[in-house]
């Protein structure tokens, strides 16, 4: 599939704004109440169980998103195909201990193994709808550099904490990248298997992640039953079955 001119131009021009924006906007150290979360209760002697225990989600998507994309079911034009979604997979299920680690005692340090895999993830759902969407060529030549940026984000932000000097700001436009990238594309360049739109769901899955992570308090407060910390990771967990459900049912669009 060949991608228009326009489109082409949209995402060269919105990645330049992206990296002006994470080289020029001024440093942002990571809030030390980011790690102040609503719900502090303990169950079964694990100290914040919900906002640990919720992490199962991310597990049992990405096990089976796993074994989805490994499926013969599965529809992929070429074999190589499989392997964005399975770093994505990868991702998703590596967040499932990173962030459970985290919510254990959780600190910079600690954040930093929940955000290494999430960006694992993030990188590799653009690559792979990049193969969907434009090639298979592309989506596997930007692989690498992806996982590199997304990485490298993650690093340069614990390094900048470590050394007294923090910036959240590139690894928070990154997350903003990834999320603007997949919209975009998905509005531009219709993918060449059925059930494109469904990245959309993703995307709405994703943006309720965020609400409910700032509504963290407020959540838990109405009925003092589940914080929104806790449903943010069922939220996200969400996003990424849809994903499963998509490569489960989509099929080839001929021509």
């Amino acid at each position: 599939m060949v991608i228009s001119r326009t489109s082409a131009w949209l995402l060269v021009a919105f990645t330049l704004a992206s990296v002006l924006a994470a080289l020029l906007l001024p440093a942002v150290p990571q809030p030390l109440d980011y790690h102040a979360f609503a719900d502090h209760r303990t169950l079964f002697g694990v100290v914040n169980f919900l906002d640990v225990a919720s992490n199962a989600a991310f597990l049992l998507t990405g096990a089976t998103g796993l074994l989805i994309t490994w499926l013969r079911r599965a529809q992929f034009g070429q074999p190589a195909e499989r392997l964005p979604y399975t770093l994505f997979f990868v991702g998703v299920t590596l967040t499932a201990f990173g962030s459970a680690y985290y919510h254990l005692a959780p600190d910079n340090e600690r954040l930093f193994w929940d955000r290494l895999p999430m960006a694992i993830a993030f990188m590799s759902l653009i690559a792979a709808q990049i193969s969907d969407r434009i090639s298979v060529r592309a989506g596997l030549a930007s692989l690498a550099p992806l996982l590199a940026v997304g990485v490298a984000s993650v690093f340069y932000w614990i390094h900048t904490e470590r050394a007294h000097e923090g910036n959240v700001v590139p690894y928070a436009i990154l997350q903003t990248y990834a999320v603007a990238v997949l919209l975009l594309m998905s509005l531009v360049q219709p993918s060449r298997y059925t059930r494109g739109g469904d990245i959309y769901w993703v995307v709405a899955g994703y943006a309720a992640a965020k609400v409910l992570e700032l509504l963290d308090r407020q959540v838990l407060a109405f009925g003092h039953l589940i914080s929104g910390h806790t449903l943010k990771h069922l939220a996200a967990a969400i996003a990424g079955m849809v994903v499963c459900r998509m490569l489960w049912l989509r099929r080839r669009i001929a021509g």
